[in-house]
């Protein structure tokens, strides 16, 4: 899949843990995530919630990378995952998680935040590049070997990326889980990788139209 326009947001990028410079040593597991020395900052009451909400936080990540580029905020990330608990994007349990849930999470970032939100399970890649064009910001489930291109992925989605650009050659986002300095921010995917990675489904975000009303693009988001 190819597109013959161009553009790249300038979305702010924030990784899924604090520090994103420890992205790679979290993921590795040399460096245990409660040992983030940030952590306080997600607004977690303590090392060991963060540890827990850290690897389950790529779609809150999108989020705020959202809210910044649109609203000027930045939101505390555990706070953010909290509130979609509260609206039924995650549901919790003592040792997982099971979400994000598109269509609660579209109604959410709709209410809570006065963004467009649309669920998308089924938004073929090739409907990518349009949003991107118009302004919106496809977040999408890939899997997580994205961020080093793996040529044999085991499956299809499981971890959610921020679409921020496209070129004829690439889609490019900005991966909560990727590696400093290679595949976190601005990261160019070329499109015939993008399939074994991508699930076909996410939820489009963007700025919500100021004279739309806002119970009904609620409501047409949780169709």
């Amino acid at each position: 899949m190819t597109n013959s326009s161009s553009i790249v947001h300038p979305v702010p990028y924030y990784a899924q843990w604090e520090s994103p410079e420890l992205v790679r040593a979290i993921i590795a597991g040399t460096t245990r995530a409660s040992e983030d020395p940030l952590w306080p900052k997600s607004g977690a009451a303590s090392p060991e919630e963060y540890e827990f909400w850290s690897w389950r936080l790529c779609g809150m990540a999108c989020l705020r990378m959202a809210l910044d580029h649109w609203r000027g905020q930045v939101p505390p990330a555990v706070s953010l995952a909290q509130e979609c608990v509260d609206a039924g994007a995650y549901i919790r349990h003592p040792d997982r998680v099971d979400g994000l849930i598109y269509a609660p999470f579209a109604a959410y970032a709709q209410q809570r935040w006065d963004l467009h939100a649309e669920s998308g399970p089924d938004l073929p890649a090739a409907a990518l590049s349009e949003h991107l064009l118009e302004g919106r910001l496809p977040l999408l489930s890939v899997h997580p070997s994205i961020r080093i291109l793996d040529p044999a992925p085991p499956r299809r989605g499981g971890h959610l990326v921020l679409a921020v650009g496209t070129t004829p050659q690439a889609l490019v986002i900005h991966n909560p889980s990727g590696f400093p300095g290679h595949s976190q921010q601005f990261a160019h995917v070329p499109w015939p990788d993008l399939d074994r990675f991508y699930a076909g489904r996410g939820v489009i975000l963007g700025p919500a139209p100021r004279s739309s009303s806002h119970s009904a693009g609620v409501s047409a988001a949780a169709r």
